[in-house]
Formats: structure tokens, C-alpha cells, sequence
């Protein structure tokens, strides 16, 4: 295989300095509805980017579940992204959505949610995934699958005569971005990339970077 000569000329769409919404927020929106209209696959998925306690990045896939003044992802606080982030609350974001040649790039602080919007998220979602969170020591080394299995049935069992309640090392985080950047496939990978970023009176400074 001639992993080389592998290449994809983007032609689809451009993005012009003079016709992105001036909010990145309201920009992000109108792209990620032309996602869910495009039916991309996986369109909240994102790879989430935090700096590793040795020093690496260490980046994987999450999915995005709200976007209010930042960016909304959950997961357990004790798993390794967690650990990382408790150690270095900055962190990235990057969507890829090939069916429409873009990508987003998302820089910022990281928060935690509040408990009420975890609990909100949690409890909607299905009763498996509840129990899940309880039955799973997310990044820890374990035996074999059937700790998982034995960890599961436990839960299952607690829960059916306990009210289930929502972990106390689940729930959510919060990106405050600091800069995003638009990226729109074009001919010859002369690519239009348009990035925001934010001031410190809280406004955005609007600019095209080179590809």
C-alpha cells in the first residue's frame, strides 16, 4: 500500500473573512445544523485533546451534548481525561466532518458543569448507560471483560431495589474557548482557514491564517 499517494481534492464550499457570523458561537451553530442536514455520521463527535501527565497530548473521541457559552461533553471525573484535566483544565477540541470538507479547531479552559445540568444528562439517558457509569472504573487496567460483566450484574442487582442515583465521579465538563478556528477544503490545499479569537474585553478579533 502506497500509504503516500492517498489525497482527496476539496472543491465543495469556500468561506470568506466577510461573510462568517461575527459570533463564533453563532457560526459553529449554523455549521453544525448544515452537518445534521448533510446526515454526517457521528456529527457530535469530537476529538477531545488534554495534556497528559507525562507531558504528551493525549487526544480521543467524545461527543459533544450542548453548546451554551462553551462547549458540553461528560464523562467520569476518575478516568484518565479527568485525571488530566483536574491536573491542567485547558484543553481541545476538534471536529472532523468529511462530507462537508470542514473541520473545527476549539481551544479554552475547562470547567465542570453544574451538578443540576449533570443530573439533567444523566437522567436522560438510558437505563443501561446509567448503570454503566457505576459498573466501569473508566482507564483502570482490569483482569478480563468479565469484571465488567460481574460489575454490571452487581448494579443491575443494587438498582432494582435502590433508587439509582447518578455517580458521584460522573458528569460534566465545560470548554470556555479562547479561540476557534473554521476550516473549509479547497482545491490545490490552498485551504480557507478563518480563526477567532477572544480579547480580553470579552469581544472576538476576526482573522484568515494561511493553510
Amino acid at each position: 500500500m502506497d500509504i503516500s499517494s492517498i489525497r482527496k481534492d476539496y472543491s465543495l464550499k469556500s468561506l470568506d473573512i466577510n461573510n462568517v457570523n461575527k459570533d463564533p458561537f453563532q457560526q459553529f451553530s449554523a455549521w453544525f445544523q448544515e452537518a445534521i442536514e448533510s446526515k454526517v455520521l457521528e456529527v457530535n463527535a469530537m476529538t477531545l485533546s488534554t495534556l497528559g501527565k507525562d507531558g504528551f497530548p493525549n487526544g480521543r473521541i467524545v461527543l459533544l451534548k450542548d453548546v451554551d457559552y462553551g462547549f458540553v461533553f461528560f464523562t467520569n471525573y476518575s478516568s484518565e481525561k479527568g485525571e488530566e484535566l483536574a491536573a491542567c483544565p485547558k484543553a481541545s477540541l476538534t471536529f472532523f466532518w468529511p462530507e462537508l470538507e470542514r473541520q473545527v479547531r476549539i481551544m479554552g479552559r475547562v470547567e465542570k458543569v453544574s451538578d443540576e445540568l449533570s443530573d439533567e444528562y444523566y437522567f436522560s439517558r438510558p437505563v443501561g448507560s446509567q448503570i454503566g457509569a457505576w459498573a466501569s472504573p473508566q482507564s483502570k487496567k482490569i483482569g478480563s471483560r468479565e469484571v465488567l460483566n460481574e460489575k454490571q450484574a452487581e448494579f443491575e442487582g443494587l438498582f432494582q431495589r435502590e433508587k439509582i442515583t447518578r455517580p458521584p465521579h460522573w458528569g460534566g465538563y465545560r470548554i470556555l474557548p479562547k479561540r476557534l478556528e473554521f476550516w473549509q477544503g479547497r482545491p490545490s490545499r490552498l485551504h480557507d482557514r478563518i480563526m477567532f479569537e477572544k480579547n480580553e474585553s470579552g469581544s472576538w478579533t476576526i482573522s484568515r491564517l494561511a493553510p
